[in-house]
């Protein structure tokens, strides 16, 4: 079965990771919505989809009618929730970015929008699906560490990830962005809660916006990174992106639409200065979360990490698994008998396999072999952790999850 597909928003995620592994799984971009006529133009061309079929919003699109199969919304942050609640009025099944929505009034109007449809939303949260987590939950249901009691989980963002997303990318500001929590680690919310098995209870949180600030710019640093003669500045442009591979992210994100590197960093926002003031989103934050069935875990995300991974502990009555994903690796202590075993899971790809994973699952789920990938009243369990925890940053206090 051909599954016909259209892609609204054509930036990375939509345009470079999901229509290219769709294509690959045997489904057709049939239609591709972007506001950028450049970027339209060349996502357009790699599937051969017409120019009748290319819009420039999701308004004229979704004025065909069921025009595919599916869609797949990878619009900025705050463009979330109007199409996919259009897409659910006409019944499509909807593949929906994280972060899913910026406010938690909009996460009843997506249920109740699905609740009413017979499409059905499944949430980007890739991690679920990549080799590495599913074997992680393997273990867990192997009963091998008996009755899981904490979870201690670290997002490693890396400092050069942080300066180019957060500080001189498109999440540099919440809104119209999603709070750094929510941008970067609702995924590992996600996972937090698969692992716990139990829906959230309450949330404390710690963190701010300690570094990239104009308090600490070195002396005589420029506006831009071509012209600055500060050595040594671990977020100088010119080292994070021109050390890369110019045909991968995250140097494809600045020469979309045929834009040469020199020219984007001479006059894009990716050039500019880490520390000129235009960024407002936390660069490190602790948050502790206790499940109903009494698992607690804490969750660590940094831009200060020299490698851009996930590590973390499973803490079991009768056992303790270790894992770090940039190693592939996995280990496991069992108290019982005093044996350890390690070994290695294969993490190729993107997200460790988990978008190559996900697409996999959702098309199966499209083609009718198996259910959607999670349900989305789990999945919004990650954004009302996430707005709990930014709650209780903000205010000094333990918040209920709503």
């Amino acid at each position: 079965m051909t599954v016909r597909v259209a892609i609204i928003g054509a930036g990375n995620r939509g345009g470079d990771v999901y229509a290219r592994l769709l294509a690959q799984h045997g489904a057709q971009v049939t239609h591709v919505v972007d506001p950028r006529a450049a970027r339209l133009t060349e996502v357009a061309a790699r599937h051969a989809t017409p120019p009748e079929r290319q819009f420039s919003d999701p308004d004229a699109f979704f004025a065909l009618g069921r025009a595919a199969d599916a869609v797949v919304i990878a619009t900025p942050d705050d463009q979330h929730v109007r199409p996919c609640i259009q897409a659910l009025a006409l019944g499509y099944d909807v593949l929906l970015e994280k972060p899913i929505c910026l406010t938690e009034a909009d996460l009843d109007l997506l249920q109740a929008a699905e609740a009413a449809s017979t499409g059905r939303v499944t949430v980007c949260h890739v991690l679920r699906a990549a080799p590495f987590f599913r074997e992680v939950r393997r273990v867990l249901d192997s009963g091998a560490l008996g009755t899981l009691i904490g979870i201690q989980h670290a997002e490693n963002v890396a400092h050069w990830h942080y300066a180019h997303s957060y500080v001189r990318g498109n999440w540099r500001a919440a809104p119209p962005a999603a709070p750094f929590l929510l941008a970067k680690s609702c995924h590992d919310l996600d996972l937090l809660r698969a692992f716990a098995a139990s829906p959230p209870e309450r949330v404390s949180s710690e963190g701010g916006l300690h570094h990239f600030r104009p308090e600490h710019a070195p002396p005589g640093a420029t506006d831009r990174c071509v012209t600055c003669p500060v050595q040594g500045c671990p977020s100088d442009a010119r080292r994070i992106y021109f050390t890369r591979d110019l045909h991968t992210w995250p140097v494809t994100v600045l020469t979309a639409g045929g834009i040469r590197l020199s020219d984007a960093l001479a006059h894009g926002p990716y050039g500019e200065c880490v520390y000129l003031g235009k960024n407002n989103v936390v660069d490190h934050q602790a948050v502790t979360v206790r499940f109903r069935n009494g698992v607690t875990a804490q969750l660590t995300v940094s831009a200060f990490t020299h490698n851009n991974t996930r590590t973390l502990k499973l803490l079991g009555s009768h056992g303790e698994l270790r894992g770090h994903m940039d190693r592939h690796e996995l280990e496991l202590h069992d108290f019982r008998t005093g044996h350890s075993q390690r070994w290695s899971v294969d993490a190729s790809g993107t997200h460790g396999g988990g978008d190559d994973g996900l697409i996999q699952a959702w098309l199966a789920s499209l083609r009718g072999h198996t259910p959607p990938p999670t349900p989305l009243s789990e999945s919004l369990d990650s954004h009302r952790m996430a707005f709990a925890a930014e709650r209780a940053r903000q205010r000094g206090t333990v918040e209920e999850v709503c």
